[in-house]
């Protein structure tokens, strides 16, 4: 089916100019001036600033995309996002300010800074590195999936998508070097405005286009499957897996790079504060769209590909010109956080892999050129993973969000427990991380997330572990401790 002209030179046209303006927000030369300055803004962002920036980290073409593809294909299951996002913000309130502080106290810029900072161990921080850029990898993939799925559906037959996907991502990855933080910084505020108002759009008008309104589109679900509208008990998506889903992604939500470089890029801790209050609002929008993808079981043929079911849903709801600004809100919801998560990719190779392993004499211009350019490698890498296995891209990511999360307690826990030892948080570490594995080369989670088991492991051998390390532990003192635990600086 050949798609709509109009739709995709309003897409192109809106993706071009977000493009120009990460290209203009980095005109200063002092955006490239040090890792500092390139990959955290030199930790100036205000709070409205942070909120489009963690915004644009968090709700991405994935977000809407795959929830609405689990909504098509699972029903209710798709809204343990719902739940996930109502935990994660919480949580990030009380932690969020301590690794701020820390952070622009010892000028990290990321969790693998802090862990090396925090336990004076180069091994520990290199396994978060790793774990975080390998973590990262499947997600980025799927922004590229993101973009590739839009244009398959506004393209078809004007434009060859797999270059026009590749051309995309090199853009994103040229304003990126260029720009740094604040390429994607301004650009999320165009995206985060287009996803408020036209998925708000969309939610209050798709259903009264097909159904009459959001009554009668709840009582054809009801009538046509009432399976869409519940949660099973039991089955490999029951309630445990709900629950443990939920839990599992609100506790990795703050572990990922890309989210931690909004966090380092702040100007305050009080900023991290007000934005755990109102960044909840996003959910109003989240769990309306995740409604869309049981409206499109209802309206789109049977059979179509659940990956296109939002996109399918718009082309046939609306004509080119709102066909284009819908599209070109999932595409930027693909390509802004592409950029920081290369930043955040970017910065764990060059500051705890390349400076602490290949090159510790690595002066501060050459990390920070060393820095920049594995933006090119990382999407790079993506891209070419992503090309050549597609259908594995999100199974990944939700390994991904598994392995990330074996992060937290080493993290968290260290935050406000003195005598965490070193041992005990790398071994619960490791042990998260076989089960995870384990998991996934068996292809058996007993009912659950998989990261569910790992972090149930990770903590019980943390505290197994840590009673008899704890003499080490107590005798341990370094910068980082005293920040945390002697420092009268809020």
């Amino acid at each position: 089916m050949k798609g709509n002209l109009t739709s995709l030179i309003i897409t192109a046209i809106i993706i071009l100019l977000v493009v120009g303006i990460g290209f203009f927000a980095g005109r200063s030369k002092t955006s490239r001036s040090s890792v500092e300055e390139w990959s955290v803004g030199g930790r100036r962002l205000k709070s409205l600033l942070v909120w489009f920036l963690i915004g644009a980290d968090v709700y991405t073409a994935y977000t809407f995309l795959g929830l609405t593809s689990s909504a098509y294909s699972g029903g209710s299951v798709a809204f343990f996002a719902t739940p996930y996002v109502v935990l994660a913000y919480p949580l990030a309130y009380f932690f969020l300010p301590k690794i701020w502080k820390v952070g622009h106290a010892h000028k990290f810029t990321t969790l693998a800074d802090y862990i090396k900072g925090r336990f004076d161990s180069k091994i520990f921080s290199l396994l978060i590195a790793i774990d975080g850029v390998l973590m990262l990898i499947p997600y980025i993939d799927l922004q590229l999936s993101g973009i590739q799925d839009t244009l398959r559906v506004a393209g078809t037959g004007y434009i060859n998508i797999t270059l026009v996907v590749i051309l995309s991502f090199l853009l994103v990855a040229f304003y990126t070097f260029f720009s740094g933080i604040k390429a994607p910084t301004y650009t999320a505020i165009i995206k985060d405005i287009l996803v408020w108002v036209i998925m708000l759009f969309m939610v209050v008008s798709i259903p009264i286009i097909h159904f009459g309104g959001w009554g009668n589109m709840m009582n054809a679900a009801v009538d046509q499957a009432p399976q869409m509208l519940t949660v099973p008990y039991h089955g490999p998506k029951g309630m445990l897996w709900f629950s443990t889903a939920a839990l599992i992604s609100a506790m990795a939500l703050f572990m990922w790079p890309h989210t931690v470089t909004g966090v380092f890029s702040s100007k305050s801790a009080e900023s991290l504060r007000k934005n755990s209050i109102v960044l909840p609002l996003y959910n109003i929008v989240l769990m309306l769209v995740t409604f869309l993808g049981i409206t499109a079981f209802l309206v789109i043929p049977k059979g179509t590909d659940p990956r296109l079911a939002f996109l399918e849903l718009i082309r046939m709801s609306y004509g080119g010109t709102m066909q284009g600004l819908a599209y070109s809100t999932i595409a930027l919801a693909s390509l802004v956080p592409c950029s920081i998560m290369a930043i955040g990719a970017s910065n764990l190779f060059a500051n705890n892999i390349y400076r602490d392993f290949i090159n510790p004499k690595a002066s501060a211009k050459g990390m920070t050129l060393v820095t920049r350019y594995m933006v090119f490698v990382v999407i790079g890498l993506a891209l070419l993973f992503g090309l050549m296995f597609p259908n594995a891209l999100i199974s990944l990511q939700l390994m991904g969000v598994s392995g990330i999360v074996q992060i937290f307690p080493a993290v968290v826990f260290s935050l406000f427990w003195r005598n965490l030892s070193k041992e005990a948080a790398l071994s619960g570490f490791i042990v998260g991380m076989a089960v995870v594995a384990f998991q996934y080369i068996t292809h058996n989670n007993f009912g659950a997330y998989e990261g569910f088991w790992g972090i149930l492991a990770n903590i019980i051998v943390l505290l197994i572990v840590n009673p008899i390390f704890v003499g080490k532990a107590k005798e341990r003192n370094n910068p980082v401790m005293e920040t945390l635990f002697h420092s009268s600086a809020k």
